[in-house]
């Protein structure tokens, strides 16, 4: 792709390194973005800019959050008792705008994949570890993809949290194998969630 300026050439090569953007659809938003009213362009940049610099990460459940504890971990009338294990923030979205689960969640930021270099310590899963032996956690749901991945990694959990008297679930398989939860249609993912079955079930199946 031949570029007049140089100017054009650099923005349209850091759009194309987003997720699903390629050379061509990155040229099309950068020429839209020079049709704009340049306030329109600094709007955006100051966003990116701001959310880059001030977001935070909630220090209970790792949820992306403007404050040290998010909005759901800080909100009495949900069940603290109860928290649902995901792989990252785009899951908790998902699930939450099914209006179906009251608990709270813990996000992973990733699950198990040797063959990707990503080992237990990578993720956030000693904590949920540590969080279950304080004894305030009456069940655990594990709601990753249904992935060889996803599966090693609820089991990698729940071999440490086994023996303790904690009641484990996963979301009912009514999302196909190798689904990510965001692309599931949210009657299916709430009914998923309230028809969960006991995780030890889902560990014969495997065997």
């Amino acid at each position: 792709m031949e570029f007049s300026s140089k100017l054009l050439e650099k923005a349209v090569n850091e759009v194309a390194q987003l997720p699903g953007i390629g050379k061509r659809t990155a040229l099309r938003l950068v020429l839209h973005l020079l049709k704009q009213p340049m306030e329109q362009t600094q709007f955006l940049s100051n966003a990116l800019t701001t959310m880059r610099e001030e977001i935070k990460f909630c220090k209970s459940c790792h949820n992306i959050s403007d404050v040290e504890v998010c909005e759901i971990c800080n909100n009495g009338a949900r069940n603290h008792q109860i928290i649902c294990v995901v792989e990252d923030v785009r899951d908790v979205m998902a699930i939450e705008n099914t209006n179906q689960f009251k608990g709270i969640y813990h996000v992973l930021g990733g699950k198990i994949s040797p063959i990707d270099g990503v080992g237990p310590s990578q993720l956030n899963i000693n904590s949920l570890i540590e969080k279950a032996k304080l004894g305030n956690i009456e069940e655990l749901i594990f709601a990753l993809s249904s992935t060889m991945e996803g599966d090693t990694t609820n089991f990698y959990i729940f071999k440490h949290i086994k023996d303790l008297p904690i009641k484990t679930s996963t979301i009912a398989r009514g999302i196909a194998v190798g689904d990510e939860l965001e692309y599931a249609d949210e009657v299916t993912l709430g009914r998923s969630i309230l028809n969960r079955i006991p995780f030890e079930n889902s560990v014969n199946k495997m065997h």
